[in-house]
């Protein structure tokens, strides 16, 4: 996906994503995905694992706490709210 904030936001969204939360953050993210697939089949390229209880609230990866949600829908919950522009 390209940054379309320019070569400033590119730079800090590089730095952001090293930082070992988040790789930790994003191993499990993938997982979810791969553990939900060999369940239930692959998924399409613009479909995400959705959490129904975020990680960050104490949800799980098991199969009751997933469900494929488009990506527009499950990256899309911030549009509209305040303080989130």
């Amino acid at each position: 996906m390209a940054n379309k904030g320019g070569p400033k936001k590119a730079a800090y969204d590089k730095a952001y994503n090293a930082r070992p939360d988040q790789k930790k953050k994003r191993a499990a993210r993938n997982k979810a995905r791969r553990d939900y697939e060999s369940k239930n089949g692959d998924l399409p390229s613009n479909v995400d694992v959705d959490h129904k209880r975020r990680l960050a609230k104490g949800g799980t990866n098991s199969q009751s706490n997933v469900r494929p949600a488009s990506q527009t829908k499950n990256r899309g919950w911030r549009k509209g709210k305040k303080g989130y522009g």
